[in-house]
């Protein structure tokens, strides 16, 4: 392309964007005279806009409120842990943390998971982390074994960084595994205490024994 033409096609395009921006201008002015003439609507438009918000925050403190009151003297029996698919156990675990006071309980159980199925902090600020295995058999299901230990003693401080890591059933634990858990410091919750937790009122921390002292200032109240 020659000189001339390139020029010729650089002042197109400069007249091609001022005609743009001039068109822009245009019709910000008009939508400026029109809002001034009819501010009414925009006022109205305001008020509406005010009014959702306020309702959908309104929704967000229900269903927080309507949440926290479902697990309010949530109670489990043996037999309805023992008849639940395996993630409304896990399910029913994050809701039994949650009615204990953790207020960021949360099922995180699933691929991907790295050991941890329900995580939450306790009201002195620890963090649990808890492995879930649940039993259709109850106490005649295959035991929990060391190895299901080990992945969770591999993820649960390393990884999730938890202070308390559990691993919870509805079925048994094997010997070698409990002595396992001894050595590494971590918790068991077996068809026993699952049934003192589920049923009763105190929180799993005042049921564990040896469970540590938080490491910081409580965080959550």
């Amino acid at each position: 392309m020659s000189p001339r033409r390139r020029r010729r096609k650089a002042d197109e395009e400069l007249l091609v964007g001022l005609g743009v921006l001039v068109l822009a201008v245009l019709l910000l002015v008009k939508a400026g005279q029109w809002a001034w003439a009819h501010w009414w609507v925009l006022v109205v438009l305001a008020l509406l806009a005010v009014l959702a918000l306020a309702v959908w925050i309104h929704r967000q403190i229900d269903r927080i409120r309507s949440a926290r009151l479902r697990v309010q003297g949530l109670t489990y029996s043996l037999s309805q842990i023992d008849a639940m698919h395996h993630s409304a156990f896990e399910n029913a675990i994050r809701d039994l943390l949650a009615r204990d006071g953790s207020r960021d309980a949360l099922r995180c159980g699933g691929r991907g998971d790295l050991g941890a199925d329900v995580k939450g902090h306790d009201t002195l600020g620890r963090l649990w982390v808890i492995q879930c295995k649940h039993r259709r058999a109850g106490l005649a299901g295959p035991a929990v074994g060391t190895p299901d230990l080990q992945t969770l003693n591999g993820t649960g401080r390393p990884v999730h960084g938890g202070d308390v890591v559990v691993m919870v059933t509805n079925g048994r634990i094997s010997q070698p595994a409990r002595d396992f858990a001894r050595s590494q410091r971590l918790h068991l919750v077996d068809r026993r205490l699952l049934d003192q937790w589920a049923r009763g009122t105190r929180p799993l921390w005042e049921i564990l024994p040896a469970v540590p002292p938080p490491r910081k200032a409580p965080r959550l109240r």
